[in-house]
């Protein structure tokens, strides 16, 4: 059983079906005392001949075996049965509710979470929140609420009747529970240690196997293989020799516990044997006498194993409660308001940009304006701030107030979502999912077609591709879309931003590659499809941005230049120095080939 902000509120929560589980195992507890004293009589009753119920001496024959012990032994045999099943339900079954819902939370804060939280925590350490830790949690809701339970009504109900019978007997019987308790409370807190470490091993294992699946094509190219298998090997026997410390730990506990009992089972069959003995006891009342003390062994055992489990339930609840209780750092202000029939104008003014954990401005003093309808190039060397400048129109960062207007409002007094839904966005990376290519494309709307579909694949010069698929836009695509090359991954994003027809498309690096007729055929395409509607296209190759209505030349952080290709030609030197060098390229390629 455990406690904690981020579970409290399910006791409240599930205190009906709780409740009914506690009142299952106190009707389960109390049959279970009633079997010693069937016990007692049995053996009374076989060895005298006759039997002393409620200071009545009655004889022992068939009559009262049926009457006084086989039925009432039927009746506690099927009040157990029902009991236990209806315990389990409701505590168990709480337990899998609790996990549902902090499963559901978890997984709503991470999709608020900014940009930033997923560059510090690897993927492999969430997936073991979202898997070992929430087990976890769930077997301590359940059964640690169970055990908690249990050993408080066994534990009173059982010492009250061995009191009743023999208090000396009784207190030399829990003098070793007691040290086993303290024991059990310093074993404890070192268990929670180890069940901390652990676990981060686990993530540590989980992040490499993670990273080391998506990159097998890499380390399989660089022939390092053996090299990866090291490095695992290290992660992996980290891993063990951290279980072992835990199970150390763990085995400890538990002899203590089998230590403990034993030496109490050698107390009460000495000094109840000596009690037999002088007369105080019969052979009956010690056999019942030893039964309430086994019926109290389990819950004994059951603390320990408490403690166990309370001890790794709160180091991964600790584990995640970090992941819910991460700072959504990317939110909407108090009272912003939703941007509607967005036309696609875009401004910035004197906008400067740091990353959160940057320590210098990554884009500085950058204004410029882009009208509804404008296609838009954005061209500069590699790091030079092209991508964040698109990210802050997506508002994946921050930015300050009065540096980014869209239809003339500042973004920071509008809702992310309504800005979001306003544009069209393809990646870099490409992102594909495991899904259907047609599933892949219309990943962006609520509502579509197969003819939509078809047609923003034609428009990104993708179809005929697709149509080769022996299974067509029903292919299935491996994970991240590796099933499939690079430029079709890039045809196939550009398709899903086509079919949003969103005011804003904006095109980071995403015809890189293509073939060049091909790339003609998109950008021919989109000027078509998205007349009247803002485009922004990154790219790296002059060629492509060169029709463009404008070109914005980003240049180390600084909006260096602004205008069409021929005037930026002229007025440019670092701009013509680019187009220069990519001239020579290409035609030192076209005399190799």
């Amino acid at each position: 059983m455990i406690l904690g902000k981020h579970i409290n509120r399910y006791y409240l929560k599930n205190a009906h079906l709780l409740l009914l589980g506690i009142l299952a195992l106190i009707a389960v507890d109390y049959m279970n005392l009633r079997v010693p004293e069937l016990y007692q009589m049995t053996v009374n009753g076989v060895s005298q001949g006759y039997v002393v119920k409620d200071g009545v001496q009655m004889a022992f024959d068939m009559d009262f075996l049926l009457d006084h012990i086989c039925m009432p032994m039927i009746a506690v045999v099927v009040t157990m049965a029902v009991g236990r099943f209806l315990w389990r339900v409701c505590f168990l079954g709480s337990a899998i509710r609790v996990e549902t819902d902090l499963r559901n939370r978890m997984f709503d804060n991470a999709k608020n979470l900014s940009q930033q939280y997923y560059q510090v925590n690897k993927v492999g350490n969430l997936m073991s929140l979202f898997t070992n830790d929430l087990d976890t949690v769930q077997e301590c809701f359940g059964w640690g609420i169970m055990m908690c339970v249990d050993a408080v009504l066994m534990l009173t109900m059982a010492v009250r009747k061995m009191w009743g019978m023999d208090p000396l007997l009784t207190i030399l019987s829990l003098i070793p529970m007691a040290c086993l308790m303290a024991s059990a409370t310093v074993i404890g807190r070192y268990m929670m240690k180890k069940w901390d470490i652990r676990q981060a091993a686990f993530s540590n294992l989980s992040d490499f196997a993670q990273e080391s699946f998506s990159g097998i094509a890499v380390i399989k190219a660089f022939v390092k293989e053996a090299k990866e298998l090291m490095a695992f090997k290290k992660l992996n026997v980290e891993n063990e020799k951290a279980n072992i410390d835990h199970t150390k730990a763990s085995v400890m506990m538990r002899v203590l516990v089998t230590l403990f009992v034993e030496s109490v089972i050698c107390i009460i069959l000495g000094y109840g044997g000596y009690l037999v003995y002088k007369g105080s006891f019969n052979a009956g009342q010690l056999v019942e006498f030893i039964g309430y003390f086994t019926s109290i062994i389990w819950p004994i055992m059951s603390v320990s194993e408490m403690i166990d489990m309370t001890s790794r339930g709160k180091a991964s609840l600790n584990r995640v409660g970090e992941l819910l209780d991460a700072k959504v750092d990317v939110a909407d202000r108090e009272g912003a308001a939703e941007l509607n029939n967005i036309r696609g104008d875009i401004e910035f003014r004197n906008l400067d940009f740091c990353y959160p954990d940057g320590d210098y401005n990554v884009l500085e003093n950058v204004s410029f304006t882009i009208k509804a309808g404008e296609n838009v190039g954005l061209v500069g060397k590699t790091g030079s701030g092209k991508t964040t400048l698109v990210d802050l129109i997506l508002r994946t960062y921050n930015v300050g107030d009065g540096m980014l207007f869209i239809d003339g409002h500042d973004v920071n007094d509008v809702t992310i979502e309504s800005v979001r839904k306003a544009c069209a966005y393809v990646p870099q990376d490409n992102f594909l999912f495991s899904d259907t290519i047609e599933n892949n494309i219309a990943f962006g709307v609520d509502k579509f077609d197969a003819v939509g579909i078809k047609q923003a694949a034609r428009f990104a010069d993708v179809d005929s591709n697709i149509k080769e698929f022996a299974q067509g836009y029903q292919t299935i695509l491996g994970e991240r879309g590796v099933t499939v090359s690079g430029g079709q991954k890039q045809r196939i994003s550009i398709a899903r931003a086509l079919m949003k027809e969103a005011p804003i498309l904006i095109l980071d690096d995403s015809v890189s590659a293509v073939d060049t007729n091909t790339e003609r055929n998109i950008l021919k395409n989109l000027r078509e499809t998205r007349a009247g509607r803002t485009t922004i296209l990154i790219a790296h190759r002059i060629s492509t941005i060169e029709k463009m209505d404008k070109i914005l030349f980003i240049d180390d952080g600084k909006l260096a230049a602004v205008g069409k290709h021929a005037d930026l030609y002229q007025s440019c030197p670092e701009y013509r120095k680019m187009v220069d060098l990519q001239k020579l390229e290409e035609e030192g390629g076209q005399a190799n080939a």
